[in-house]
C-alpha cells in the first residue's frame, strides 16, 4: 500500500472527489480508500493512503519535541569568554583534571625507575643485555602512557601540570636474591602500584559521572596493566626457580632474543 504524507488532509480530499474518507477518531492519521487504478496506473486497487494528522496531533503522537534553537540557549551561555579558558571543556571536573595530572606523574616516575634499571644492567661489569633491553622498552612504554594522558587532558580541555619526580635508586644488586630477581620483583611491585593508581582514577571518574573518562581508562589502560602484571609475575617465578647462578645468563639471552620461553 502506498504511504502519502500531507500537511492538510482536507485539501487532498477536495482534489479527489471519488475517494472515500475514513478518519480515525483518536489522535492517529486519516485514512483514504482509493478506487481501482486508472489507465495511468497512478492509484492502487482498493488501497489506503495514510495522511499525517495536523498540528497538535502530530506533536502529541511523537511525544518528543526537539527545539534546538531553544535548547541551545543555555549551552550558549556556558561558552567561556575568558581568553585563557578552554572552549572544549564540558562536564570535566577539577577533580578529574587533578587525578589525570597525578597519574601522569605516576607514569613518569615508573618510567624513570625503569630507565635507571636499564642503565644498571647495561654496565660493562653487569652486562645483562636482555634485562637492559627489557627495562629500556618498559621505560619507553610508561613514558608513552604519560604522553597519552597529556594528550587526553588537552583534548578534554584540562590543563597539564607536570610535577617533580624523585631520583630513583641506581644500584639493584641483592645479597640473597641477586640483581636480576631483585629488579624484576621491584618491577612487579611498580606495576601493581600503577594499577592501584589507575583504579583510583577510574573511581574518581565514576564518582563524577564522567562516562568518557571511564571508557578511556578501561579501554586504554586497565586491560594492558593486568597483562603486564601477569607477564612480570611469570618472569619472577622463573627467576626464583633458576636461582642466582648460571641460569640468569640463559634467562637474559631469552629476553634479548624475545624467544617464546619467557613470552607472556
Amino acid at each position: 500500500m502506498p504511504l502519502t504524507i500531507s500537511p492538510s488532509s482536507t485539501s487532498i480530499i477536495s482534489q479527489r472527489p471519488n475517494l472515500s474518507f475514513f478518519k480515525n477518531r483518536g489522535t492517529g492519521p486519516a485514512f483514504i480508500k482509493l478506487p481501482k487504478s486508472n489507465n495511468n496506473g497512478n492509484v492502487g486497487s482498493g488501497g489506503l493512503v495514510i495522511f499525517a494528522s495536523n498540528g497538535a496531533n502530530n506533536r502529541q503522537a511523537l511525544e518528543v519535541v526537539f527545539e534546538p534553537f531553544e535548547e541551545v540557549k543555555k549551552e550558549l551561555l556556558l561558552v567561556p569568554t575568558e581568553p585563557n579558558a578552554s572552549l572544549a571543556r564540558q562536564k570535566y571536573t577539577d577533580e578529574s583534571v587533578a587525578a589525570i595530572n597525578e597519574q601522569i606523574n605516576v607514569e613518569y616516575n615508573v618510567s624513570y625507575v625503569y630507565h635507571a634499571m636499564y642503565a644498571y644492567f647495561d654496565r660493562d661489569n653487569v652486562a645483562l643485555k636482555g634485562f637492559a633491553k627489557f627495562f629500556k622498552e618498559s621505560s619507553a612504554e610508561e613514558r608513552g602512557h604519560a604522553e597519552k594522558l597529556m594528550e587526553y587532558q588537552n583534548k578534554r580541555g584540562g590543563r597539564v601540570k607536570l610535577q617533580s619526580m624523585l631520583m630513583p635508586c641506581s644500584e639493584f644488586d641483592h645479597a640473597e636474591k641477586g640483581d636480576a630477581l631483585h629488579a624484576m620483583e621491584l618491577a612487579l611491585a611498580l606495576e601493581k602500584l600503577n594499577n592501584e593508581k589507575l583504579l583510583n582514577l577510574h573511581k574518581i571518574a565514576n564518582e563524577n559521572n564522567d562516562v568518557h573518562l571511564v571508557d578511556y581508562i578501561e579501554s586504554e589502560y586497565l586491560n594492558e596493566q593486568v597483562e603486564s602484571i601477569r607477564k612480570i609475575s611469570e618472569y619472577v617465578a622463573q627467576l626464583r626457580r633458576i636461582g642466582p647462578g648460571h641460569g640468569v645468563w640463559h634467562f637474559d639471552q631469552m629476553l634479548l632474543n624475545d624467544t617464546a620461553g619467557v613470552a607472556a
